[in-house]
């Protein structure tokens, strides 16, 4: 009985760190994105601030 309690023990532990790295991969991909978002905003500004300049 010891030994399979050990084996339960490790595989609830091996699936809590394979939850751990979803949730930090998905935060990874949601930060991309995130950036992503406020690159082309800001690319926008400026693109729009350089055409008021000649204008």
């Amino acid at each position: 009985m010891p030994k399979q309690n050990k084996q339960n023990a490790m595989n609830k532990t091996n699936q809590a760190a394979q939850a751990q790295n979803t949730a930090t991969e998905f935060a990874s991909e949601t930060n991309v994105a995130e950036v992503r978002r406020q690159n082309q905003q800001s690319a926008q500004k400026s693109a729009q601030q350089a055409g008021q300049a000649t204008e």
